[in-house]
């Protein structure tokens, strides 16, 4: 009786045991270039994750050609005309060119919790408070810890969703009210609502930063519950 051989890169039928077999003893390796279950499309704005599932040619990537834009407080694409205002909504902006086929790179998602090394940073300050955002996606706000025990510094501890973790100590420009000060965390980032101790102007977040002389936006404070 014929049976279909299960070694992987085989798949042949066989009716005698005895014929042989070229198969791959070890598991698939998925280097960069090629793709990997769990890889996700490299053009920008798009996201899709391959799962083999569907057909290449049937694939549609809907990206954005063109660089991210951030210009006096607006955010959007150099390569389409809308402009959001915060960083949330921006990567919510639909691609603006479709694709035949979706840019799948390098490899699968790897397994266990990965370090996060740097996050984008940006602020804005009033005369009494420092708003500041981490952006990091997914954060699990069950497990987060934030401790505002020095007025110097602040440390972060941040597990996401998707098994990631950012975890620093961040030295401030300058002291803040730590009973005062506040944080609250959304979709896509951690914001904090600074009250400085002694009203002076950051003109740098950090105080590790490197002055670069320009000037910060000075409005009015968002207000966090």
């Amino acid at each position: 009786m014929a049976a279909k051989c299960v070694h992987k890169g085989c798949g042949k039928v066989f009716s005698d045991p005895d014929e042989p077999c070229i198969y791959h003893p070890g598991p698939p390796d998925f280097h960069e270039g090629q793709k990997g279950a769990g890889a996700t499309c490299k053009r920008k704005g798009c996201n899709a994750t391959y799962d083999g599932k569907v057909p290449r040619e049937d694939e549609e990537c809907v990206h954005h050609p063109g660089a991210a834009v951030f210009h006096e407080g607006s955010k959007g694409w150099s390569c389409c005309k809308r402009r959001v205002l915060e960083f949330e909504e921006f990567m919510k902006i639909e691609g603006c060119t479709k694709k035949k086929r979706h840019l799948f790179l390098g490899k699968g998602k790897p397994t266990g919790e990965e370090k996060v090394e740097t996050v984008r940073t940006d602020f804005y300050q009033t005369s009494t408070a420092v708003i500041a955002s981490l952006y990091l996606k997914k954060i699990d706000s069950s497990k987060a810890k934030v401790d505002f025990s020095s007025p110097n510094s602040i440390d972060v501890d941040l597990p996401t969703a998707d098994d990631k973790r950012y975890a620093t100590t961040i030295p401030l420009f300058g002291p803040i009210d730590t009973e005062a000060s506040k944080y609250k965390i959304m979709g896509t980032k951690l914001e904090f609502s600074l009250i400085k101790a002694d009203g002076a102007s950051w003109p740098v977040f950090r105080s590790d930063d490197r002055l670069t002389g320009e000037r910060i936006q000075v409005g009015k404070a968002g207000r966090v519950s």
